[in-house]
C-alpha cells in the first residue's frame, strides 16, 4: 500500500515550499487567488488530508464550529441549517453536524466527540442539557449559542422565541373566534412541545375553560395526526370545535382524517398547525399555523458566535426573534 500524502508532496506537485503551501491552507486570505489555487489543485492531485488538530493547535483556530440538532429527518430543523451554512460559509467556516436523536445523553456523547475537535464555537438545539452537558460546555471556554427556544439563563448566548407564548396566543386566536371545546393535539412531547402544551393549558384554564388534551411520545408524523384527531373525538364524544396541533405535520394528518370522516373544516371543526410548513398553505383549506424565522436564527446564531462579545452585552446575550400567527381558511 503506498503511504499517505504529506504536506511536501503537495507542494512538489504545486511548485512551491511546504511552508507556502501550509500558509494556502491554514490562511487562504493571505496568498493570491492563483497560488490559491495551484495549491487546492495540488491537494486534489495528490489526495492530501489535512491534519485539522494539528492545524489548530498552531494556529490556535480551528475552523470548524459544531452544530448538534435533535433531527435529520425534521424539516424544520433544514431551514435552521440552511441560515447556519448561508453565514458559515463566506466565513470560512467548516460545520460539523450532529444528531442527538432528542436523546440528552446522546447530546452529551456527541458534545464529547465534537469538543475533541477544538470548534470555535457551537450551535445547540434547546436548552434542556443535561448537568454534565453543561460542565462540558461551561469547561470548553468557547463561544455557545442555544437556539429554538427562550431561557433566562443561557450557558453563553441564546436566540429563539417563546413556545410558551405562542402557545397560549394561538389558543386565544381559537378562542377569539368563538371556538370552546379545544383539544391540544401533541407528539413526542419533547420539551418545546412541553412549552406550547402548557401555553395551551393556560389560556384555556384563563377563560374559565377545560384544556382537552390528546399527546403521544412517539414520533410525529401526517399518519399519527389522524390517528390522534379520531382518538380526541372518540373521548369527547364528537363534543370538539378545534384541535391545536403542535406542529404542521399533525395538522395535515387532522386535516386529512377530518375529510376521510365527512366533517367539514372549518365548519364542524377548526383545525391549526405550528412551524407554518409549505404545505400548510398549499392544501385546502389551508391550514392556520404559527410561523417562525428559522433561516434568519440559523443566520443570527453564525452571527453571534462570530461576534460573541458584541452580543453578550446586548441584552445579554439573548435575542428574541418572535412569531407570527398566520391565519387561513382551517381556523
Amino acid at each position: 500500500m503506498s503511504r499517505k500524502p504529506n504536506l511536501k508532496d503537495v507542494a512538489k506537485v504545486a511548485g512551491v515550499s511546504a511552508i507556502t503551501v501550509s500558509r494556502a491552507l491554514s490562511d487562504p486570505d493571505k496568498v493570491s487567488e492563483k497560488l490559491r489555487a495551484k495549491v487546492e489543485m495540488a491537494v486534489r492531485q495528490t489526495g492530501y488530508i489535512r491534519n485539522q488538530a494539528a492545524s489548530a493547535l498552531a494556529s490556535s483556530r480551528s475552523g470548524v464550529i459544531g452544530v448538534i440538532i435533535p433531527s435529520l429527518s425534521n424539516i424544520v430543523f433544514n431551514e435552521v441549517l440552511a441560515g447556519i451554512y448561508e453565514m458559515a460559509q463566506p466565513s470560512k467556516l467548516q460545520v460539523l453536524l450532529g444528531d442527538c436523536h432528542y436523546s440528552p445523553l446522546e447530546e452529551e456523547k456527541l458534545l464529547a466527540t465534537l469538543l475533541s475537535q477544538s470548534p470555535e464555537g457551537l450551535i445547540l438545539t434547546g436548552t434542556d442539557q443535561t448537568d454534565h452537558a453543561r460542565r462540558l460546555l461551561q469547561n470548553a471556554e468557547i463561544p455557545i449559542v442555544q437556539i429554538m427556544e427562550l431561557t433566562d439563563s443561557p450557558i453563553d448566548m441564546n436566540v429563539g422565541f417563546s413556545h410558551f407564548q405562542a402557545g397560549f396566543d394561538m389558543t386565544r386566536y381559537l378562542l377569539a373566534k368563538g371556538y370552546r371545546r379545544v383539544a391540544f393535539l401533541g407528539a413526542r412531547m419533547d420539551p418545546r412541545t412541553q412549552q406550547r402544551l402548557a401555553g395551551f393549558s393556560q389560556a384555556m384554564a384563563d377563560a374559565g375553560l377545560e384544556p382537552l388534551v390528546q399527546s403521544t411520545p412517539q414520533a410525529s408524523s401526517i399518519k399519527l395526526g389522524g390517528q390522534l384527531l379520531r382518538s380526541a373525538l372518540s373521548g369527547n364524544q364528537g363534543q370538539l370545535d378545534a384541535v391545536f396541533c403542535c406542529n404542521d405535520d399533525l395538522a395535515l394528518g387532522a386535516l386529512f382524517e377530518a375529510r376521510r370522516m365527512n366533517i367539514n373544516v372549518p365548519g364542524q371543526l377548526a383545525i391549526c398547525g405550528f412551524n407554518d410548513l409549505e404545505a400548510s398553505a398549499l392544501v385546502e383549506p389551508a391550514i392556520t399555523s404559527v410561523a417562525v424565522s428559522r433561516f434568519e436564527m440559523g443566520k443570527t446564531a453564525v452571527q453571534m458566535l462570530l461576534k460573541p462579545e458584541q452580543y453578550r452585552h446586548q441584552g445579554g446575550g439573548i435575542i428574541d426573534l418572535g412569531f407570527n400567527i398566520v391565519g387561513r381558511a382551517s381556523a
